[in-house]
């Protein structure tokens, strides 16, 4: 007895289910979807003035399937999408999973180095790519990296700097069946179907029998806040269950309606958005290629979308857009906000401006699938506003002294870590750094820190490595945010540490204020006096007009401070 409430008193906690993790694999899964709820609408590409139905969607991915087994793609194979938000992306998403090759996401925004880096690391056998976008010509990075694309060739195509990729499809989302070829080394998306259509349908079930839901189904690159990203691998069983437990917590069935104006590359756009909705018959809509806060706003309008994602700085975008107040948002009723720190006072807007009552802060990483942590419906507005929820079923957390791995007492602060069937199968091609994350009793370590609660609830505090250590003082970037935050200037503000000589660090803050709005340095400082410890007040402002991000819309620190740093170093030189 004693042992037990010992442990009950330590910040550690197992949320258990009725409901058993499904055993299926992503394409069982779906199918069961599409027969039950074959006329409902399954996906809308705004941009792309195109819908598919269940029943129609599901035809699409098959014939996408036999295309790949056309070309000689099986399980295990991976398979590269370089691209925005669109039809295509979510077909390439569910023909891999229903073959079993392993989707491998790139990020849109990359650059030739950046790209080079992902399709040598991961060892991408094929690569999708739509041609361009925005000042982004995929074609003539693609080329660069690749010249042996520009002459003519027959079979597979064998490049000297990348020795695993055998063929590059093209095509335009605008216009898919009459995507041009820039040179000759291209594929097109069209002539991949067209291949498929002498594979038999026998030969494509007997390729989804031979899956295993722990089969590895994804490979995703960390979102790079803190320097080198790297490629998490994933399966179906971790993104299908992250999937469908995360829709059970929004309450999601088939009448629901999904804004995603977050990327599909990313987990939050694939699983939380693409996945989350095939589990349970819901619609997918796509508003935009790229976020866009007043397209997000016309298509919540116009597609009578129930739920809406997005991180912090979507949401204070989508606010502050001249077209929110002539934007009905009354059909909306729940989504997710996750990625970054979300501010009470931001949640409270969406909440009551955005009329998305039901709106739910969620916690997690790729490496949890991603999704560790929600909100629920009935939870005080304080809990809604000031922690991250609990973790969802089938899940163990644990908070653990940062110096001694001990579990910690309930209310104090330490590293969060997770158990259970989301944590990943590793890093791509790192067995070190799989093993420095997760360790021998298969907890994943996750360098967030946090305190629970008795009740289990989660309060995040900081990152591990964005803990500021001044004069021997831990001091948590976060709290100093929420409360710069609350100044009704500010709309979005940033704290880290920076080298000091006497301390051994400094806090700075960067602060972006609303449009039209001034302040100085002193002003801040004032209005912290009163409300924070002396030690805590920043002792470096910069008032920014915007901030190194992700495309995800993470706050990328490591930047600032080289940003901050080498700004200091030149004052020092010029006095």
């Amino acid at each position: 007895m004693t042992i037990l409430m010992e442990r009950c008193r330590k910040s550690y906690f197992h949320e258990g289910g009725d409901i058993p993790l499904i055993g299926d694999t992503i394409g069982e899964r779906f199918a069961g979807v599409v027969e039950r709820f074959p006329d409902n609408e399954a996906v809308v590409s705004v941009p792309q003035g195109r819908r598919l139905t269940y029943a129609e969607l599901s035809t699409a991915v098959d014939e996408l399937a036999r295309g790949l087994i056309a070309y000689s793609f099986s399980k295990g194979d991976r398979i590269g999408v370089w691209a925005t938000n669109n039809i295509e992306w979510l077909l390439l998403q569910m023909a891999t999973a229903r073959i079993g090759a392993v989707l491998v996401n790139i990020n849109p925004a990359y650059r030739p180095k950046e790209l080079e880096y992902a399709l040598k690391h991961s060892e991408v056998q094929a690569l999708f790519v739509m041609p361009s976008f925005r000042k982004s010509n995929y074609v003539e990075m693609l080329t660069g990296l690749m010249p042996e694309l520009r002459e003519a060739a027959s079979g597979e195509r064998c490049y000297k700097e990348f020795p695993f990729l055998r063929h590059i499809v093209l095509y335009d989302p605008r216009a898919p069946e009459e995507t041009k070829r820039p040179y000759p080394g291209f594929i097109l998306w069209q002539e991949v179907l067209n291949a498929g259509i002498g594979i038999p349908a026998e030969k494509l079930d007997e390729a989804a029998r031979s899956l295993d839901t722990d089969d590895p189904i994804n490979i995703q690159y960390t979102s790079g806040t803190t320097g080198f990203p790297k490629a998490v691998v994933l399966t179906h069983h971790n993104l299908i269950n992250n999937a469908y437990f995360s829709a059970r917590a929004l309450r999601f069935t088939e009448a629901d309606r999904l804004c995603v104006p977050v990327p599909f590359y990313h987990c939050f756009g694939m699983v939380l958005a693409n996945l989350l909705c095939l589990s349970v018959g819901a619609c997918v809509v796509i508003p935009c290629e790229h976020f866009d806060p007043a397209a997000v706003l016309r298509a919540v309008e116009a597609e009578k979308c129930t739920a809406i994602h997005g991180v912090p700085t979507m949401f204070i975008a989508e606010l502050e857009s001249k077209e929110f107040k002539n934007t009905d948002t009354s059909s909306l009723r729940t989504g997710i906000m996750a990625g970054a720190t979300c501010p009470p006072a931001l949640m409270k807007r969406v909440m009551e401006d955005m009329h998305c009552a039901g709106i739910l802060i969620g916690y997690g990483q790729t490496e949890a699938s991603p999704i560790t942590h929600l909100t629920h419906m009935e939870d005080t507005l304080k809990r809604r506003t000031e922690t991250v929820g609990k973790n969802l079923p089938h899940q163990e957390v644990k908070v653990i002294d940062t110096l001694s791995g001990k579990t910690v007492p309930l209310g104090e602060a330490g590293e969060i870590c997770f158990r259970g069937y989301h944590v990943m199968k590793g890093y791509y091609g790192d067995e070190e750094a799989t093993s420095g994350a997760i360790d021998g009793d298969e907890w994943l370590h996750s360098g967030d820190l946090g305190v629970m609660d008795v009740d289990g609830y989660l309060k995040i505090t900081g990152r591990l490595k964005e803990m500021i250590i001044r004069g021997g003082e831990n001091i948590y970037p976060r709290e100093i945010e929420d409360l710069i935050f609350t100044h009704p200037k500010v709309a979005e503000v940033a704290v880290f540490g920076i080298p000091d000589e006497y301390f051994g660090e400094e806090i700075m803050a960067w602060i972006e204020l609303h449009s039209g709005e001034s302040s100085k340095e002193e002003e801040i400082r004032e209005f912290l006096r009163d409300r924070i410890a002396h030690y805590k007040i920043p002792k470096h402002i910069l008032f920014v007009d915007e901030f190194p991000m992700t495309v995800t819309g993470k706050l990328q620190k490591f930047r600032m401070r080289e940003i901050a740093v080498e700004r200091m170093r030149k004052e020092n030189r010029n006095r």
